[in-house]
């Protein structure tokens, strides 16, 4: 993601490089621990064509017969293409005189030689299965989170009566988006998004212990507008690698997840020229209008659209807006302060995150968003330096999520109730897509995982 040149938000949730070292101690004997799901975040599952076997995703170029963007229409369930998930993405290599980047590779390896747990597959797993090991879960990260959180539940549904254990269950180690998923699934179970106020029903809790979220975005991020206005590239930094595959704004254009990763209700900060706090209502469509952001807008909209895709852009737009709201309104709406699921929340509390937008308007009257920290001369003449922004743009987090959005500190929900008890909050000065790495958050991953075993 970038404004042209950055890749912020998502270019790091693609990463998502969990680089675990490998302690190299040898595989724990059995002990009957409680089998782990592995949730991958947004962009961390291969992306397959269903007919050619093609891999279209993570891939460096795009491919021929198809690529990410789904079709569009007001009807978002109906939105498929030929693409369906693969396997998570463990490891890639982007060119041959790059080093090949680790993703979940490692996760996997420090679960196994340290953790002492094996891989079973949903397919094929037995009653054996049913301890010592660990599942992952590929899904297709453009749809919608509740649709991918239905799958989980009867991915889990299905291995429970294939195992013969109807009382099991899992804990889950969630990444980013993943995070996400796993709260919806064990809010509501195999349900869709309800009707009118949504109350949970923690339908899902019997198949949960624990639930890790590493760098969850709960309250959403202001990255999430930043990357439907300009795209990202999957290398990140700004750095547009030839022949390296990048997602433009049309392609996010047509990715319902993207929208449930919008700041929650309420919770949106946005300030002015003279740095004053304005009220932007990210659900409200005319504010799209407004400050020149919906895809109509764009100098290549007809070169980008087909024709049909034109016709059912707004319609679409309005659909998928819409639903992002009612979902974050449902992980929302927990009115409890204890829960039949044990919530852990892992994250960062030193690196500059972003926090914010600046909104300003040049003398012909068109808006400029800016999410970056850098100084301009407001219309009185006055000079607004970076040092000034830079407490109002960016907060704590790690680098990608802040400390606001992983806990739930602030915002409309947060004040009025608990939106998410958490059993554990573990704070480290460390990046995004290294929190796993950081050797403290790897130590209290495993003795949460496991705490008879940590205290032989």
């Amino acid at each position: 993601m970038n404004i042209r040149t950055r890749a912020g938000f998502l270019s790091i949730l693609l990463c998502l490089c969990f680089s675990i070292a490998a302690s190299g101690q040898q595989p724990a004997a059995s002990t009957g621990k409680a089998p782990i799901i592995i949730i991958p975040g947004l962009t961390g599952s291969e992306l397959v064509n269903s007919k050619t076997g093609e891999h279209v995703w993570f891939r460096k170029g795009r491919a021929k017969d198809d690529d990410l963007r789904l079709p569009i229409s007001p009807n978002l369930a109906r939105n498929r293409d030929n693409l369906v998930p693969g396997d998570i993405i463990r490891s890639v290599q982007f060119l041959k005189f790059l080093p090949e980047t680790e993703i979940y590779e490692r996760l996997i390896d420090a679960l196994e030689k340290r953790g002492g747990y094996r891989e079973a597959k949903w397919s094929t797993a037995t009653a054996k299965d049913a301890e010592d090991t660990f599942f992952v879960f590929p899904y297709d990260w453009r749809r919608d989170n509740v649709e991918n959180a239905r799958l989980l539940i009867t991915r889990i549904e299905a291995v429970k009566r294939r195992m013969g254990k109807p009382d099991l269950k899992f804990n889950v180690v969630a990444h980013s988006m993943g995070g996400l998923i796993a709260r919806y699934a064990a809010m509501y179970g195999n349900a869709d998004l309800p009707a009118g106020t949504p109350r949970p029903t923690w339908a899902g809790a019997r198949h949960f212990g624990k639930i890790f979220l590493l760098g969850t975005p709960n309250e959403g991020s202001v990255q999430a507008i930043e990357t439907l206005l300009n795209g990202f590239s999957y290398v990140g930094g700004g750095l547009n690698l030839p022949f390296i595959q990048n997602i433009s704004r049309f392609d996010v254009f047509t990715i319902p997840s993207i929208y449930q990763l919008l700041p929650h209700d309420g919770s949106l900060l946005a300030y002015d020229e003279n740095l004053k706090p304005i009220v932007v209502d990210v659900y409200d469509p005319a504010t799209w209008d407004k400050y020149d952001w919906t895809i109509g807008q764009d100098d290549d909209f007809k070169k980008k659209l087909s024709p049909q895709e034109q016709r059912n852009a707004r319609a679409y737009f309005l659909a998928v807006l819409s639903r992002a709201k009612r979902f974050q309104a449902a992980l929302d709406a927990n009115n409890s302060t204890k829960v039949p699921v044990e919530f852990y929340l892992m994250g960062a509390d030193c690196k500059d995150t972003q926090n914010a937008l600046l909104l300003l308007q040049d003398k012909k009257g068109k808006w400029e968003t800016h999410f970056k920290p850098t100084g301009f001369t407001a219309a009185s003449g006055e000079k607004v330096t970076a040092d000034q922004l830079r407490s109002l743009l960016l907060a704590i987090g790690d680098g990608v999520v802040t400390k606001r959005s992983l806990a739930v500190e602030t915002g409309v929900a947060a004040s009025k109730r608990p939106v998410l008890p958490a059993a554990s909050e573990i704070y480290q000065c460390e990046d995004h897509n290294r929190l796993v790495t950081n050797p403290e958050i790897q130590d209290r991953l495993f003795t949460l995982l496991n705490p008879a075993v940590a205290s032989k």
